[in-house]
């Protein structure tokens, strides 16, 4: 009899042991699904925090980013003018605030315009296949370390401002946007 009360207690025990282990687990399961949960909560609160900083940062920077862009383009005007030691392209701010560029020769024109209400800048040129759209870029505001910044994005990636210009303008000229 002391043999099976022996077997008895081993087999209690291992039952008791096999138990506490999957009790054991179940909670470290639900202490591990709880901090998830708790992490993907912060982490939203902060991607939540995080847009609105960007887009406070957006809306007082942009004007500043429409003047980088106005006067990305003027400047590139001038320098196409230069090089060319003629007045190919003429710009004009129209009573909008817009940038008017026409090209000597053609009956094209490029227009440039800042919607300060949604933060965009879209660059539309009459020269262009008609296949293809307007140039639309987003004023994005971001963290840099000393504080907030904004840019131009397309297509969700920083904007070559300096690039995308040249390129209007040769199709504005009439050859090809790459060289």
């Amino acid at each position: 009899m002391g043999t099976v009360l022996i077997w008895w207690e081993v087999e209690r025990w291992r039952l008791c042991r096999i138990f506490l282990e999957t009790n054991v687990m179940r909670d470290e399961s639900a202490k591990r699904a709880a901090q998830e949960y708790l992490a993907g909560k912060l982490s939203a609160e902060g991607q939540r925090h995080e847009d609105k900083l960007n887009r406070a940062a957006a809306e007082k920077l942009g004007p500043a980013v429409w003047k980088t862009v106005a006067d990305t383009v003027i400047a590139q005007c001038s320098e196409w003018n230069g090089i060319a030691n003629e007045q190919t392209f003429t710009c004009r701010e129209t009573m909008l605030g817009d940038l008017r560029i026409l090209c000597a020769g053609r009956s094209q024109q490029m227009v440039v315009h800042f919607d300060s209400r949604k933060l965009l800048v879209i660059i539309k040129n009459s020269a262009r296949l008609e296949h293809e759209k307007d140039v639309v870029l987003f004023v994005e505001g971001y963290a840099t370390e000393s504080g907030r910044d904004a840019r131009l994005m397309r297509n969700e990636e920083p904007v070559n401002l300096s690039l995308l210009i040249t390129g209007e303008l040769r199709v504005l000229a009439g050859l090809s946007r790459q060289t």
